[in-house]
């Protein structure tokens, strides 16, 4: 029998690392969310509390969506990271695939090499992105990210789709061949609904990187027309060494909701698919 101190102690030995890990995750977003509600009198006062707001505001955020482009700088982003998403899927998918279920000379050194392409750091890459995107007359355009952003999110895509393929028993597949189906409706009618839980687990990274993406978007887009959120914010509210906090962190906070909006709706099928889950035929 566990005593009732027993049961005290159990509970406090399970729920106190995960609250403290909880509120070490949570605070930059409370952090981000009681800034932009401050006044400036309460940003700028030392003599207060700074984890507590005494006269919240909401002129953070008007002014933020009345004096700059941020609505537009969100349509801009969400209409990218969408864009690259589904291209690096396609192009992870059609790499991913042959390397993972098709036995042929190379292929281990393919899918290492696809690993390493991922690790090559973003500033090596961006001066011969940033020559092709001169060359093509695509500077200040959202063409140019959805181009570039590719190249970092596809061998990243390919990478996480080829362990989640190596799950999947073979036998669905042979079985389909023998009823007469060819490679491409195995693929396509049995394989791939079967890796669901990937697929999102891939986009939703993907999604995030491009994103929060940073280098390629401050370099090819320097209208204010067509930024994203993470640069429009950073090139906009710091002007000089004056930095707008309360509306800094108020677009901060705005730019995390679509991301924190899809982990909550496919948060199973995305631990599914980070932890190659199983397919039970």
């Amino acid at each position: 029998m566990v005593t009732g101190r027993g049961r005290i102690v159990r509970t406090a030995q399970v729920w106190g690392p995960v609250g403290f890990f909880l509120l070490f995750a949570l605070f930059p977003f409370y952090w981000m969310a009681i800034t932009s509600i401050k006044p400036n009198s309460e940003l700028y006062n030392k003599r207060l509390m700074p984890l507590l707001v005494h006269n919240p505001t909401l002129k953070h955020y008007i002014d933020l969506i009345s004096q700059t482009h941020f609505l537009l700088w969100t349509w801009n982003t969400m209409l990218v990271a969408v864009i690259a998403t589904a291209i690096s899927l396609v192009l992870g998918t059609m790499l991913a695939y042959p390397l993972a279920r098709m036995r042929f000379a190379g292929s281990s050194l393919m899918a290492m090499t696809v690993a390493a392409i991922y690790l090559v750091p973003q500033p090596l890459l961006f001066l011969p992105l940033a020559d092709l995107i001169n060359r093509l007359d695509l500077g200040n355009t959202l063409t140019s990210v959805i181009l570039t952003y590719p190249t970092m999110l596809v061998p990243f895509c390919a990478w996480l789709l080829l362990g989640y393929f190596k799950t999947v028993p073979k036998e669905l597949e042979e079985a389909a061949r023998i009823d007469g189906a060819s490679r491409l409706q195995t693929m396509r009618r049995v394989f791939l609904p079967l890796c669901t839980p990937g697929f999102i687990s891939a986009g939703i990274f993907a999604f995030t990187l491009s994103q929060n993406e940073f280098l390629y978007a401050l370099i090819f887009l320097t209208k204010s027309s067509v930024r994203t959120v993470p640069v429009g914010v950073i090139a906009e509210l710091i002007r000089g060494d004056v930095f707008y906090w309360g509306q800094l962190m108020a677009g901060a906070l705005l730019g995390s909701i679509p991301v924190a909006i899809i982990y909550s709706f496919f948060v199973e099928h995305y631990v599914a698919g980070l932890t190659s889950g199983s397919v039970k035929a």
